[in-house]
């Protein structure tokens, strides 16, 4: 894909690029227009030790790249089977300790990205263990899973959350598959989130739940001191241009990296939206 036009076209779309540069130039662009961001190196369940340990220097240096520019408001985001967690969550908090000492050292924070269900028993062991000492520590949780409304109850205290909705591809018994009771489950999770005195990150695309989010928010004494909005690099540019130009507090999840392929098809498949910028893209370039 990234050797033709129409492909190069549509990868640039949703991922900054493949090396940390390119990541950081979209950051401070994105900053010129009152967007913070949080970078994601790509890449899923490492085979090796030093595979883990590779990632965890990718990570390393987007940190003290971060600290090269005072003032850009940019975190990171972390995937544990990337540090190691298929082989042990000890294996994992070994390289992820010295990753968040980093992050106190350049005054930011570091999400865990939840991935698929079976890992978040480990993940959230993970954060438990990681979480006392590093408090600029957080974690994603996925609406659709029905596990997670019991999964809040047995988070740490005051721990931040990005709330999403999830994008893999689970078992019909492990998570809600109508559009509605995922929305009804993104809604409870955040009143829940919010009355429990967590800081939550509302990451969503969808109107309807941004609309309901800066209700809530409003109505809550000094609410908006702990809730931003956060949407993907790419899409809904129109939704995140008229967000910052409202000043909602609102941070853009930038990919980079080369393993681009499973996180790009993740997001094709989320939402038809995106699959038709895919083909149309494809279709004008081969005219």
């Amino acid at each position: 894909m990234t050797r033709s036009g129409p492909g190069r076209s549509i990868t640039a779309r949703f991922v900054a690029g493949e090396g940390l540069e390119e990541a950081v130039s979209v950051a401070k662009q994105l900053d010129r227009g009152r967007i913070t961001t949080m970078l994601d190196h790509l890449g899923e369940n490492v085979a090796t030790v030093r595979q883990a340990g590779d990632a965890r220097l990718a990570y390393l240096n987007a940190l003290a790249r971060i600290s090269q520019e005072p003032g850009l408001d940019c975190a990171i985001s972390v995937k544990l089977t990337q540090l190691g967690l298929d082989s042990s969550v000890q294996e994992c908090l070994s390289n992820l300790y010295p990753i968040l000492e980093a992050a106190g050292e350049a005054s930011t924070f570091v999400m865990i990205d939840m991935e698929s269900h079976p890992y978040v028993d480990g993940t959230l062991e993970v954060l438990a263990q990681a979480h006392g000492r590093f408090t600029t520590l957080g974690v994603c949780l996925q609406a659709y899973l029905r596990r997670t409304e019991r999964d809040v109850f047995q988070l740490p205290p005051s721990v931040r959350v990005r709330l999403v909705k999830g994008a893999y591809l689970e078992p019909p018994d492990v998570v809600y598959h109508d559009k509605s009771d995922v929305d009804a489950a993104y809604a409870r999770l955040f009143t829940t989130l919010l009355a429990r005195g967590h800081r939550i990150d509302a990451a969503t695309h969808d109107p309807a739940l941004i609309e309901g989010v800066r209700r809530r928010v409003d109505a809550t004494q000094n609410g908006w001191s702990r809730v931003e909005f956060q949407m993907l690099y790419g899409v809904r540019r129109d939704l995140q241009t008229e967000l910052a130009r409202q000043r909602y507090p609102l941070r853009v999840y930038v990919p980079y990296g080369t393993e681009w392929y499973p996180y790009l098809t993740r997001r094709l498949a989320e939402r038809p939206a995106n699959l038709w910028f895919f083909l149309s893209n494809a279709v004008r370039a081969s005219k």
